[in-house]
């Protein structure tokens, strides 16, 4: 099997540019009622995953910073706490799968580190449930 069985096309998946402000992406995350969110650069390569927890941090450690000055601070700036790697989408299986373990998503790329979507943790736990039997 290949990984693109389970992958969540571009196309369907929520996801930020870096250039985009914190108060941008705090509201892309409670729009989507996301936890993390993947991030993409200006030529569509995946970058990294802002979490919630990345915002708090910001804000708890930045004097005087309230949600208005948060328009000004792009995320680019923010310390990431969360390292969600990506996998190529011609890498094997057993790759794959070891990243989802620790991972509720894994993003995907192609040979150029562009993004093509992700695969949800969720989804291989309920194909590998509705396909074993003992």
């Amino acid at each position: 099997m290949q990984i693109s069985y389970f992958l969540l096309p571009k196309e369907q998946v929520a996801y930020i540019t870096s250039s985009i402000s914190m108060m941008e992406a705090m509201e892309d995350l409670e729009r989507h009622h996301y936890t993390a969110i993947p991030i993409i650069d200006e030529e569509g390569k995946y970058v990294g995953t802002l979490s919630e927890g990345d915002l708090l941090w910001k804000l708890k450690n930045s004097f005087n910073l309230d949600f208005e000055a948060m328009r000004d601070i792009p995320i680019s700036q923010l310390q990431r706490r969360v390292h969600n790697e990506s996998v190529e989408i011609t890498a094997n299986m057993e790759d794959m799968l070891t990243l989802a373990a620790d991972q509720n998503f894994v993003p995907v790329v192609d040979s150029m580190g562009i993004f093509l979507g992700i695969i949800r943790r969720k989804d291989i736990i309920a194909y590998y449930t509705d396909n074993i039997t003992d």
